[in-house]
């Protein structure tokens, strides 16, 4: 009969490790697009990141002005000074 002798440390350190290391790249994924996602669709929450966090609403214009050609960031501005809001 076959004896079971157990996984070396390091096997199992390395196991872990790895394991660890995918779900938080796939959770840093899903936060970035749900962020990516939540920018595209919702002038008030651009407008709230204009306000708090303005350095990742302009990483998000130069993403969609080098890629598609858009300018939402002119028209943000546009609407937002009609409306009094900046």
């Amino acid at each position: 009969m076959l004896t079971k002798t157990p996984k070396p440390a390091y096997k199992r350190f390395i196991g872990t490790s790895l394991k660890a290391i995918f779900f938080a790249e796939a959770l840093g994924f899903a936060v970035s697009y749900g962020v990516y996602y939540k920018l595209n669709t919702d002038r008030a929450f651009r407008l709230y990141m204009y306000q708090n966090h303005s350095w990742v609403l302009e990483g998000y214009y130069q993403l969609g002005e080098r890629i598609g050609g858009h300018k939402t960031r002119d028209l943000d501005k546009q609407v937002w000074s009609n409306e009094g809001k900046i």
